[in-house]
């Protein structure tokens, strides 16, 4: 019979903790945060982690300055 109460109380503990992980976890997600496509390999990066590229005045957005540079010496190839 102990032995059922204790496992009860550890898992109402598991229990107790598991909800505050998942909570933790999904507060460190910015809600809604707008992602950009990147022209050259198709990856969809946020603002904060793009790199971001100027083309004819506007902004161009990349996962990584390999994918700008590809996409600067393509557009010198025209």
């Amino acid at each position: 019979m102990r032995f059922l109460i204790w496992a009860l109380i550890g898992y109402c503990v598991y229990l107790l903790f598991k909800g505050r992980a998942r909570k933790e976890v999904e507060a460190a997600k910015p809600a809604g945060e707008e992602t950009y496509k990147d022209p050259v390999c198709g990856t969809y990066v946020t603002e904060d982690d793009a790199v971001i590229g100027r083309v004819e005045g506007e902004r161009v957005y990349f996962c990584s300055m390999e994918c700008l540079e590809k996409y600067r010496d393509k557009l010198e190839h025209k």
